[in-house]
């Protein structure tokens, strides 16, 4: 008896020391993932980026790009509505602020929402090629609006939005670049 129970705890003992170790290898796959590409991206903004998606500690790098493109997709998205919003807002924007975010408007709407859609859509089926093939039209908005907004448009808050989602592409090409090599 007091040897089944010794085998019992040993036993338990061995299960519960797996579990904490594959726990603490799926906890740094996130950091094994922003560690491959920190000479393109913040490691600590990547971090917290895919931390925030439910299941990226358990995840591989493949999904982790999946991830990042759709976090990237909801920023553009995101930066897109708050565009349309400013250039209509009550604080009644300048002509030039106006143009430059109706311009950051339809560059994240017409082109870069939907270009990263279909990069993941791509990626998700693992056709590298077809997943780059959208990647100029992705970044566009981020560079687009930058330029629309310029220095003295007033449109710092977009502005932000605009520098969040460019962070976000990168990660995003950043993360196909070491999966489909």
């Amino acid at each position: 008896m007091r040897a089944s129970l010794l085998a019992a705890a040993l036993v338990l003992a061995l299960a519960a020391a797996a579990l904490c170790s594959d726990g603490a290898a799926a906890a740094d796959a996130v950091a094994d993932s922003c560690a491959a590409i920190r000479d393109f991206v913040d490691p600590t903004f990547c971090a917290s980026r895919l931390r925030s998606v439910p299941g990226a500690a358990a995840a591989d790098r493949h999904r982790h790009l999946l991830m990042a493109a759709d976090l990237a997709a909801a920023s553009g998205a995101a930066a897109a509505g708050m565009a349309r919003d400013d250039s209509a807002g009550a604080g009644e924007p300048t002509p030039a602020a106006r143009d430059a975010l109706q311009a950051c408007g339809f560059l994240y709407s017409a082109g870069s929402v939907p270009a990263l859609r279909l990069l993941r859509g791509y990626a998700a089926a693992r056709s590298w090629g077809a997943a780059r093939s959208p990647l100029l039209l992705a970044e566009q908005a981020g560079v687009g609006c930058e330029a629309a907004l310029g220095s003295g448009s007033g449109a710092g808050r977009m502005a932000a939005a605009n520098r969040e989602f460019q962070q976000l592409v990168t990660m995003t090409v950043a993360l196909l670049n070491t999966v489909s090599s």
